[in-house]
């Protein structure tokens, strides 16, 4: 594998896992058709009322939170890099008769696709780490918002990316100094399904992603660290309490989960 490849391989994995995934106890489309939302109380509280807002969400899979925020009132446009994944949500899209938008591209070349400003950018859970350049990922949230508007990003914490899958040893750098290339098999969303993939990611320190945002004209208004994940997509986790998932030995020791807000200056 060739890390300047990483668009063809990563895109390739996730069509891969796009029917798994729909299928999956993980993603519950049975209870997300029935109108449960998909949004946790982390970036719940950083959007507030979306009713009538404008919302991009970048990294949307097969758009179940996107369409959530179509449910919240929001006019909310979805963006992925997976076609199969960009199929499946507008599927879903319909079905349920919401008018939400996707997109099919990568995020950096957003701006050949879509020609509109955003009250919100919306990114969470697994986004950042696809990306070799926040610079540019930056520059992409703040050319879509309008002035004033706000990003609301939640993400798993650096330290996580760390260590090995089963957490007993610190395996990975948490700086950004090469591509982490992996083969895997299963998903996060169901361990032992027959599949086999090949990723390449970089991990992103906190200092990384603060001083992108700020070098493109977002204010970071607040930033927040958590002891849990607010899903069960890890080893050795123990639910500690309902929807809160830590790693089971290493107890409230790392921060698992953060998230931010910003404005547009």
């Amino acid at each position: 594998m060739e890390a300047n490849d990483y668009l063809n391989i990563n895109k390739q994995t996730w069509n891969n896992k796009v029917e798994v995934h729909v299928n999956s106890d993980f993603y519950d489309m049975e209870g997300f058709l029935k109108g449960k939302s998909t949004l946790n109380s982390i970036e719940l509280d950083l959007l507030g009322d979306v009713s009538g807002k404008r919302v991009l969400h970048l990294q949307c899979h097969f758009g179940q939170d996107t369409m959530t925020l179509a449910r919240m009132g929001a006019k909310a446009t979805g963006i992925d890099l997976s076609d199969k994944a960009i199929e499946k949500a507008k599927e879903i899209n319909e079905k349920l008769g919401l008018d939400t938008t996707f997109i099919c591209c990568d995020i950096y070349d957003l701006p050949n696709h879509l020609d509109e400003k955003f009250d919100i950018v919306f990114s969470t859970y697994g986004t950042i780490g696809w990306f070799p350049d926040l610079d540019k990922w930056a520059k992409i949230v703040s050319h879509f918002l309008k002035p004033n508007g706000k990003f609301v990003f939640a993400e798993f914490h650096p330290v996580v990316w760390m260590f090995d899958n089963d957490f007993k040893e610190v395996f990975y750098n948490y700086f950004n100094i090469e591509p982490i290339v992996e083969d895997e098999s299963g998903t996060y969303a169901d361990r032992y399904a027959e599949i086999a993939a090949q990723t390449i990611t970089w991990n992103h320190p906190i200092s990384e992603v603060l001083n992108a945002l700020i070098s493109n004209r977002l204010e970071i208004n607040c930033f927040n660290e958590f002891d849990y994940s607010p899903y069960n997509c890890f080893n050795q986790t123990e639910e500690f309490e309902p929807n809160k998932f830590r790693i089971k030995h290493l107890e409230n020791k790392i921060p698992m989960v953060y998230s931010l807000s910003a404005t547009k200056k």
